[in-house]
């Protein structure tokens, strides 16, 4: 016999009756419907999630917003989220919610508290509160339904922090635009205000040099004052000792008509005093009427010096009123010193005439004495007003050192104004350069682009997601991982009526080579049917979009000869037991294969089996042929399958061998599963 006629007689002894075709038939479907209807379930869940019932329950009692309006935030989320239709929301009540998620009537409910609303608005005051959206699953609905209900309530937080955050950033951006105007306001108040301190350090410099040039006149003035008051004083020391001595020529003269004779002899000294005494009295009046012609001189120069000061003509007329007393004083002062002057004159003529004419003397003796009373008078009264002259002009001279006293503060305190506006002046400078940069460095905006940049600020990054290769479904997601799934199942049904070896054939042709490539090629070529036939219905009935197909068809019939190769090879050396060893293998391969999950998630010593598993590359194999990945990785997992399925080859034709060599006592006994 040949290899093809032991795989001929095998095919054959399968088909032989209408329960053998029926059982081929039912045990070839068995991966066909393991792989097929397990992709036909999963090929698009996440885009079936608008059939999953959810509850919805507002009980958002709303709020009072930055405007005075009352906003229900709850509604509005609870708006998006029906017209979205990512899920079946039910807007219930909290009972119904409640109810219907212990009934399994929702897969699980969203709650919107009564303060929802407020909390949300809460962040513009001083008392911001975060809000909550409350989630109720029930596992008893199903583990994956609480784990979606999770990821929907992670994208309702997603976009009630965009929304609150874009309105936040906007009445952000909005108050910085409002600070901006006023920073540009206070900038060009403050170049203003520097333009006017400029000026005013200006006016303050010239205020200053007035002021010193006031107090130079008001020394000058009090010098002047000083020197009047110490003519006065002399002039008050040369009218006393007149006064006097007129008063004692009075008394002489009441003896004149009964001295006449004797006075005759003496006029002529008389006449002599008298001269002198009247040359004395025309040397004070020359003084006096020099002061009193200066009197209307100086005070115009006070007048002047005043107004070039800046002080007003209220506090002109007040300094004045000492200059005007102690003018007034020198005025009639001079009068009289000129009155008393005149009648010096007249006295010494007199003498004269008194000399030149003793003899009328005794007959004008009543006369004289009446004369010499008015002149003792008149010295009197000139002594008294050469008193009152020497007391103005020491008012005069102590109000020009206040004057000057003053005039010095005022040009020190010009001179203090003056460095005040000059630092005035540099500040206002530097606080208009200060709000300019702060105005540079604040960018002008428009309602437009403040929404703009809201938006980024509320959602500043976006994904951008780059993939080398990408499973156009969920299901082509798993497809790798069931259909070498599907693959290992089919071979495990087959050799359930598939006999491992023909004990005909090693009976009859005694090669362990041939016999053991006959008893893999019959599983190895009806699970090729197999791996066709679930080809079709991955392209055609669910239209997976395959980036090799011709690729993953060859992976596909690869991983099914391979693996028919080692159920093979465990039923030649193990019989009953290798055939259940095949069922823990393929479940020890269904959780370390990474179809699912990452490997790396695997505990220890599952994930240290993941590379010793024949179905790990025959995964990573389809994943590269399907999604259009490394042929260098297909090439390399397709090597490593070989390899896997030669070494189980040679297991079965030493097992074979073996056979041929001697028969053991499990050869002899039936089969416990047939």
């Amino acid at each position: 016999m040949t290899v093809p006629q032991i795989v001929l007689a095998e095919l054959r002894r399968l088909v032989a009756t209408p329960m053998a075709r029926l059982a081929l038939l039912a045990l070839c479907t068995v991966p066909l419907l393991y792989g097929g209807l397990y992709l036909w379930a999963n090929q698009d869940p996440q885009g079936n999630l608008g059939d999953v019932p959810v509850a919805l329950v507002v009980a958002d009692a709303g709020a009072v917003d930055d405007d005075g309006a009352t906003r229900v935030v709850g509604d509005e989320v609870a708006e998006r989220l029906v017209d979205a239709g990512d899920f079946d929301w039910h807007r219930v009540t909290a009972a119904s919610a409640a109810a219907g998620v212990e009934d399994g009537t929702y897969d699980f409910s969203v709650t919107l508290p009564a303060s929802f609303s407020a909390d949300l608005l809460s962040a513009a005051g001083d008392d911001p509160r975060q809000a909550r959206v409350v989630l109720e699953t029930n596992d008893a609905n199903g583990y994956l339904a609480g784990t979606i209900g999770e990821r929907a309530t992670d994208a309702i937080l997603a976009s009630v922090r965009e929304s609150v955050g874009e309105e936040a950033a906007g009445r952000l951006l909005l108050a910085l635009s409002d600070i901006r105007d006023g920073l540009v306001d206070a900038a060009s108040g403050a170049d203003d205000l520097a333009a006017g301190a400029a000026q005013a350090h200006d006016g303050a410099g010239a205020l200053a040099a007035g002021t010193t040039e006031l107090a130079s006149g008001a020394d000058a003035l009090a010098d002047g004052t000083a020197q009047v008051a110490s003519g006065a004083h002399a002039l008050a020391d040369g009218a006393a000792p007149l006064a006097a001595g007129l008063s004692t020529l009075q008394s002489s003269t009441a003896t004149l008509p009964a001295d006449a004779a004797a006075l005759a002899s003496g006029a002529q000294q008389v006449a002599d005093g008298n001269a002198q005494v009247a040359s004395v009295g025309a040397q004070v009046a020359g003084v006096t009427s020099a002061l009193a012609a200066d009197v209307p001189q100086t005070r115009a120069d006070v007048v002047a010096l005043l107004q070039a000061a800046g002080l007003t003509d209220a506090q002109i007329a007040d300094a004045l009123v000492p200059l005007d007393a102690l003018g007034a004083a020198v005025v009639d002062g001079d009068a009289q010193v000129q009155s008393a002057s005149g009648q010096l004159q007249t006295l010494a003529s007199g003498a004269q005439q008194v000399a030149d004419g003793a003899a009328r003397l005794s007959a004008a003796a009543p006369q004289l004495a009446g004369g010499i009373g008015q002149a003792a008078d008149g010295a009197t009264r000139l002594s008294g007003g050469a008193g009152e002259l020497a007391d103005g002009a020491d008012a005069a001279a102590t109000g020009a050192s206040t004057l000057a006293s003053g005039a010095h503060d005022a040009a020190d305190g010009a001179a203090a104004l003056d460095d005040g506006l000059a630092q005035l002046d540099d500040g206002a400078t530097r606080l208009g350069t200060g709000l300019d940069d702060a105005v540079a460095q604040i960018p002008a905006s428009s309602p437009s682009l403040r929404a703009e940049q809201a938006q980024t600020i509320a959602d500043p990054a976006a994904l951008d997601a780059d993939a080398l290769t990408s499973a156009g479904s969920y299901g082509e997601g798993l497809a790798p991982f069931f259909l070498s799934l599907a693959a290992w199942i089919g071979i495990y049904a087959l050799l359930l009526i598939v006999h491992p070896v023909s004990r005909r054939a090693v009976t009859a042709l005694r090669s362990p080579v041939q016999v053991g490539l006959a008893s893999w090629l019959a599983p190895a070529a009806l699970g090729a049917l197999q791996m066709v036939a679930l080809f079709g219905i991955v392209t055609l009935a669910l239209g997976f979009t395959l980036a090799v197909p011709l690729g993953v068809l060859g992976v596909m019939l690869l991983a099914s000869a391979v693996f028919a190769a080692i159920v093979v090879a465990l039923n030649v050396w193990l019989g009953s037991v290798g055939q259940f060893l095949g069922l823990v293998l393929m479940v020890v391969q269904l959780v370390t294969a990474g179809g699912t999950f990452p490997w790396q998630t695997l505990p220890g010593p599952l994930a240290a089996l993941h590379h010793a598993m024949p179905m790990t590359y025959a995964v990573e194999a389809l994943r590269q042929v399907m999604y259009g990945g490394s042929p260098a990785i297909a090439w390399h997992d397709a090597l490593v399958l070989a390899l896997f399925g030669a070494g189980a080859l040679v297991l079965v034709i030493l097992g074979v061998a073996r056979m041929m060599d001697h028969r053991t006592l499990r050869d002899l006994q039936p089969s416990l599963i047939g």
